[in-house]
């Protein structure tokens, strides 16, 4: 393939990205973490049993020797669980990759020579544990491929894919949403049911976030109308929320679109573009407003927008739960899974790559029972605890919960995403492994059923506002002029190992549940909109609010009511052609006298000045 000057000193040859595969096979799309690693890219997520071949056709127009390079990723060194191999016209390399002790780099499989014509390529799993490829590169002039994650190598993608080297325009909209979750979904629906064009662009193939159909979380907090609409299951448990946004005409959904970048102007943002998983194209959306529900705050992280991380300390806002001093510390990740009895027996390898994270633990409880039911029983062998010592008051509150299973929270989540995940799966590989080698008669015929491989995400940064909601703001009901919606719900403080101090630290050192007085309290606009980026609203749990308070923001219909609020706002800062800081300084009135008619009129929800006196919270 000839190349324009800009790519005159980059290597020659020919790419397979292998999001672009014809035939997955039993291999999944992976696209969680392109950001950190460079691109998509297949996982064979087996459980441990080897999946099918993932294949595809090349056309080949140059006969020719071609080396042949894998992009692939040695995921437990030393170990080499996630192991594959190329065949090529059916003939199998004998180099076998993700065996080489690095993290994502190029493996040489050594020369081929290629007939003109069609070319079939098959990745063949030989584990059925996590093994991954990112790209084959068929090098026609014997240089290696570029390793490095920076605009030139992506450029040198683009340009080897037949990619426009800038966005394509994707759209005009009055109110751009970034992220999917239920924040999103309920602003998004809000804008379209207020008639005004919105786009939601989300990052993944379905849509709910920590409740969607590859995590599957009940949605707790605030349970209005808004959120019960939204959150409805199939029978495959998958969300109601994109056929209702698919039915109004003025909404638009991207899905598999990951936000890369932001252009700003004068404080304001003025479009994002967003790269697609599958293909590879880059999209440019333009607006006037824009919605941060990404749980992630990744658009105020690209767009510079005020941002908080960590706990703060006691002393900032006097919070009697906050730490003497600030760090941080922050609620990590998990990842759900269940397991069941077959009828026959059920082998499982050894897996001394999985026993150095899991240690000697033996108890599967915290179970996903299906989307939208948690909290599990599962096996146990020996005395492991069921949890730990937690601050919950009632010998009642100890139970199987999911969330036990956390990691990450001394990590920068946005740099080490597929670390987290991974070592999740060493422990619950491992722990499933003691369990059936610990009784062997007792657990024959036990069997993974189901491990997600998209964690359920914790905590990133949280915006800063024109006020930072606090917890004795939450405790002691304090009243604004401003309240838009209430929220209710415990505080639900994780609380992570120092690092090396757990036995097992991909479990909570303790959990505080704290139920208050159980009555609703107040979100003030001022949370809900940037400080310093002017046109740029966000809703769920990155909302200006402090690491204690955030545990208590954070439930997923929380950020529904946040949704139907920012939702009402934006449109409203279209109609009078001003921010959200113009709104809450001059239109004030208006906006919450229509957040209070949605919410009223949300099938009966209570008007925030109402429902703040009876809610209860929801677990």
């Amino acid at each position: 393939m000839n190349h324009s000057s800009p790519f005159a000193s980059l290597p020659r040859g020919l790419l397979v990205e292998a999001e672009d595969f014809d035939d997955y096979g039993g291999w999944i799309l992976d696209s969680q973490f392109e950001t950190q690693m460079g691109s998509p890219y297949l996982l064979a997520h087996g459980l441990g049993r080897p999946v099918a071949d993932a294949k595809t056709r090349l056309a080949i127009a140059a006969p020719g020797a071609y080396g042949v390079w894998v992009r692939a990723k040695d995921w437990v060194p030393l170990h080499h669980p996630g192991r594959f191999t190329l065949a090529i016209n059916g003939m199998t390399l004998e180099k076998v990759f993700g065996a080489h002790d690095q993290d994502w780099s190029w493996e040489y499989g050594g020369q081929v020579s290629l007939p003109q014509g069609d070319v079939t390529l098959a990745l063949h799993d030989l584990t059925g544990f996590e093994g991954r490829c990112d790209a084959i590169y068929l090098s026609q002039d014997g240089l290696p491929p570029p390793n490095a994650i920076n605009e030139a190598t992506r450029a040198w993608r683009r340009a080897l894919r037949g990619l426009p080297a800038q966005p394509v325009t994707a759209g005009d909209y009055d109110v751009v949403v970034i992220g999917g979750g239920i924040s999103g979904c309920a602003a998004a629906l809000t804008v379209a049911r207020l008639g005004q064009r919105v786009v939601l662009i989300h990052d993944r193939p379905v849509l709910g976030g920590n409740a969607s159909l590859e995590i599957g979380l009940m949605p707790r907090g605030t349970q209005g109308a808004l959120l019960r609409e939204l959150s409805a299951r199939s029978a495959t448990g998958d969300l109601q929320a994109l056929s209702l946004l698919n039915a109004e005409p003025t909404a638009s959904v991207f899905l598999e679109h990951r936000l890369v970048s932001a252009v700003t102007a004068d404080a304001k943002i003025v479009s994002v573009d967003a790269v697609e998983a599958r293909g590879g194209l880059t999209r440019r959306f333009t607006g006037r407003v824009f919605i941060d529900t990404s749980g992630v705050a990744m658009l105020g992280v690209l767009a510079g927008g005020e941002t908080r991380f960590g706990r703060e300390a006691r002393a900032d806002f006097n919070e009697p739960y906050a730490p003497d001093e600030a760090d941080q510390m922050h609620h990590g990740n998990t990842l759900f899974f269940r397991t069941r009895m077959a009828a026959q027996p059920v082998p499982f390898p050894d897996v001394p790559w999985a026993l150095e994270v899991s240690k000697d633990y033996a108890n599967l409880s915290g179970q996903l029972i299906k989307s939208g039911q948690e909290n599990g029983p599962g096996p146990r062998v020996g005395d492991n605890p069921a949890t730990p010592a937690f601050r919950f008051g009632r010998k009642a509150d100890v139970f199987p919960a999911t969330h036990f299973w956390e990691y990450g929270q001394w990590l920068d989540p946005y740099l080490s995403g597929e670390h987290v995940r991974d070592y999740l799966m060493r422990a619950l590989y491992g722990t499933f492994s003691n369990v059936k080698r610990l009784a062997p008669e007792a657990y024959a015929n036990l069997e993974f059923e189901w491990m997600a491989h998209v964690a359920a995400q914790g905590e990133f940064r949280r915006y800063q506002g024109d006020y930072l909601l606090t917890e004795n703001d939450i405790r002691n009901h304090t009243r604004f002029d401003d309240t838009l919606v209430v929220n209710d719900g415990a505080f639900c403080i994780h609380c992570a190992w120092q690092p090396g101090e757990g036995k097992y630290d991909f479990r909570l050192k303790d959990w505080i549940w704290d139920e208050r007085d159980k009555l609703a309290y107040d979100i003030p606009f001022r949370c809900l909109y940037s400080a310093n980026i002017m046109n740029l609203l966000m809703a769920g749990k990155h909302i200006s609010v402090t690491h204690v308070a955030a545990s208590a923001t954070k439930f997923m219909g929380n950020g529904a009511q946040h949704g139907l609020a920012v939702g009402a706002a934006a449109v409203l800062c279209n109609q009078h052609q001003t921010t959200p800081r113009g709104l809450y300084e001059t239109h004030l009135s208006e906006l919450k006298d229509l957040v209070d008619t949605l919410t009223r009129c949300d099938h009966g929800l209570s008007s925030p000045s109402s429902a703040r006196e009876g809610a209860s919270a929801a677990g």
